[in-house]
């Protein structure tokens, strides 16, 4: 059965939303997305990081709404949707923010099953529940969902388990919307960013020097091609953003 589409005007401002944006790789996303002529929601879970982000985006043109909060909430989901139902439509979904898991990261035989439930709800279930919850919205703009992967996805690095296998579930629930969604109107991406000079990836490699992996502003080709591209014609792809060909078959 198809979401209905919700009755009124919808705002004439290109809509987006991105979470886990107060940081790393959300952050430069946001960054190039604001824009004059957009609207932009912003999430994450600490909230004086996010002012202080959304006030830089201010000056870049878009205007900004930050909500910080736990995306494994269905309340703080529900109040992120509510703020795109009063805007009438969604054109952009980043779902960015991402759980890492222990640090140092642990054998997958000696995860504890809590944490790896951890993992699962920031990095698969919040992404869905956003998605099921902004469908009527995302359908009315006719817009694009970016699922943010890994190469953990593919890997089977070692005391990478419960977070690759978070992403390579969220890899097939994204191939699994577009072809469901499609008649709905709605594009479904995931895309493997590569490896990035962020805290996250710290996080991974605590008291490592990780200096000589890229800030995130080396993927902002990758967004400049993707963003501008028809989202029906790249529904369903897997793209990894640092590599000399973008999108990966399979």
């Amino acid at each position: 059965m198809k979401a209905r589409r919700p009755a009124g005007k919808a705002s004439a401002a290109r809509v987006a939303l991105v979470t886990g944006a107060s940081r790393g790789l959300g952050r430069t996303i946001a960054a190039h997305l604001a824009v004059p002529g957009t609207e932009l929601v912003v999430t994450a879970r600490h909230r004086g990081e996010l002012e202080v982000v959304a006030k830089e985006l201010r000056k870049l043109g878009a205007e900004v709404l930050p909500l910080a909060g736990d995306l494994r909430s269905a309340a703080h989901r529900a109040r992120l949707v509510s703020e795109i139902a009063r805007r009438g439509r969604l054109d952009l979904l980043v779902n960015n923010a991402s759980e890492l898991g222990p640090s140092p990261l642990l054998r997958l035989a000696d995860l504890p099953l809590p944490r790896l439930r951890d993992i699962l709800e920031v990095n698969l279930l919040a992404p869905l529940g956003l998605l099921q919850a902004a469908r009527p919205w995302l359908a009315n703009a006719r817009g694009l969902v970016v699922n943010i992967s890994s190469d953990a996805a593919l890997g089977a690095y070692p005391g990478w388990g419960g977070y690759g296998a978070s992403k390579a579930a969220l890899d097939l629930l994204s191939r699994t919307l577009a072809k469901e969604l499609g008649s709905d109107g709605i594009a479904v991406v995931s895309v493997d960013p590569g490896d990035l000079r962020t805290q996250m990836h710290q996080a991974a490699f605590p008291g490592e020097d990780i200096s000589d992996r890229p800030l995130p502003e080396v993927t902002l080709p990758f967004w400049a091609w993707l963003f501008a591209q028809e989202p029906p014609r790249i529904s369903g792809g897997r793209f990894r953003a640092q590599s000399e060909e973008w999108e990966l078959v399979g």
